[in-house]
């Protein structure tokens, strides 16, 4: 990647202020809203619960050996 020229890197620096700045609004509408949407409707009925990682591994793939007596 190139290196960015001057005008560059104070619009980079103009925009990252920016949303420093209005970051905690952004988290207070956030909440509202989330609060908001647990009084309107508290539970979800369309809700899946995310998948774990705990998941039980496949069974081994039978050797050769073992299909050969199989037969």
């Amino acid at each position: 990647m190139a290196p960015l020229t001057p005008a560059q890197r104070r619009t980079r620096a103009r925009v990252e202020t920016l949303i420093r700045v209005m970051s905690p609004a952004l988290n207070l509408v956030l909440a509202t809203g989330e609060r908001i949407s647990r009084l309107v409707e508290p539970e979800d009925h369309e809700y899946y619960p995310p998948r774990t990682g705990q998941v039980e591994p496949p069974p081994p793939a039978p050797s050769v050996a073992q299909r050969a007596t199989e037969d």
